[in-house]
């Protein structure tokens, strides 16, 4: 076997490895890219609510997976990271549970 040959078998291994790395925060994303289809149908509460859903699903998924296989939802440590995605979750759901009338209406 050739250096050359072992720096294939490296290199598909990482592609492997790496094809499936995004995967969470492309469910996150896809959650994101209804909440903003909702809104723009003028449904801004539920689309904010699915953006308080996404934002939780990005906390799960950030607990449940190791660090390596988090992709783009692993900023900083573990901790930070779910600790923010909860805490920016909770604040967008009671926006969208608990503000009454304003200029979008009521529905």
């Amino acid at each position: 076997m050739t250096v050359t040959e072992d720096r294939r078998d490296i290199g598909d291994r990482r592609s492997r490895q790496t094809r499936f790395t995004q995967l969470p925060f492309t469910l996150v994303l896809l959650v994101v890219a209804v909440a903003a289809l909702r809104i723009f149908q003028y449904h801004w509460r539920e689309g904010a609510a699915l953006i308080g859903a996404a934002l939780l699903l990005a906390a799960v998924l950030r607990a449940a997976l190791p660090t390596a296989k988090a992709g783009l939802l692993a900023i900083r440590g573990k901790v930070v990271d779910i600790v923010t995605f909860t805490a920016l979750a909770a604040a967008i759901l009671f926006v969208a549970l608990t503000i009454i009338g304003g200029p979008f209406g009521s529905s």
